[in-house]
């Protein structure tokens, strides 16, 4: 709708950005840089961040770089499921078909996960996400299935992904032994008003953009009202460009951001 408007070839803030694309903030490169270190090691990792902090695109870019001929990467979105449920998930995920009993599928996960990293050169990558939500049945079973060779081997990467609250989670007394085998931690911080200065520009610029769009008192004021959290930023420009559209805007000012906040509920 806006785009002939503002002659962009593409929606600036959508969630299809290609990876390539992606700004490259202090927290995404920073994040980049403990994953490399993760699938250096192997392991376990653990990634946290408030709603929309930019933690699931930071996985994407990590699964989408790896080597498919050395990589498995495997995407879990089902901490809420009950633990059986679970190993039966890892099973189908790793190309298996679960069996009938938690033990069988325990033997399983493990001599499918060796012989992917001994036979065929393969270390599978498994990402749990929204594992804030996981109860702690989760926690105590993944300290046993990911345990190989008495703590010795390490053929696997596990990444934990959730709401600062998982990181309170792993810190409570039960918890201790897993979480004292986490090897990697990174926790998202929202961007600075510079970085949303330059986010903005690069988006529209990747979009097509060949003039500015958002003044630098817009900036202020997205700012202010989402706290640099970039899903929150995205979805308020988004609707600032709507709002710019409809009313024959060629900039977007502070007052286009004001009614487009009040449109958005924000």
């Amino acid at each position: 709708m806006y785009k002939a408007f503002y002659s962009l070839a593409t929606k600036p803030f959508g969630k299809d950005i290609s990876t390539k694309d992606i700004y490259q903030s202090t927290c995404a490169a920073e994040a980049a840089a403990r994953l490399a270190y993760l699938q250096r090691t192997r392991g376990i990792g653990l990634l946290t961040g408030d709603p929309g902090a930019g933690k699931t695109l930071a996985i994407r870019t990590f699964c989408e770089a790896l080597n498919p001929g050395l990589y498995k990467p495997m995407y879990l979105p089902l901490s809420t499921l009950t633990v059986t449920e679970f190993y039966a998930a890892i099973c189908y995920a790793l190309g298996e078909t679960p069996k009938f009993r938690k033990i069988d599928n325990f033997k399983l996960i493990q001599q499918t996960i060796l012989t992917l990293y001994k036979s065929r050169g393969i270390t599978p990558v498994i990402v749990m996400d929204e594992m804030q939500l996981a109860r702690d049945a989760f926690y105590q079973d993944l300290s046993i299935l990911f345990n190989f060779g008495m703590d010795s081997e390490t053929p696997f990467i596990l990444l934990l992904v959730g709401l600062p609250l998982l990181s309170s989670r792993l810190n409570a007394a039960q918890h201790r032994a897993f979480n004292q085998r986490i090897l990697m931690r990174y926790s998202f911080d929202p961007l600075s008003e510079t970085e949303l200065a330059a986010y903005i520009a690069h988006q529209m610029r990747v979009a097509g953009a060949n003039h500015t769009v958002f003044t630098e008192p817009a900036v202020k004021a997205i700012h202010a009202l989402t706290r640099g959290w970039p899903r929150s930023a995205n979805s308020l420009c988004n609707s600032a460009l709507l709002a710019g559209y409809s009313l024959k805007k060629d900039v977007i000012d502070e007052e286009i951001v004001r009614i487009a906040a009040e449109d958005a509920g924000i």
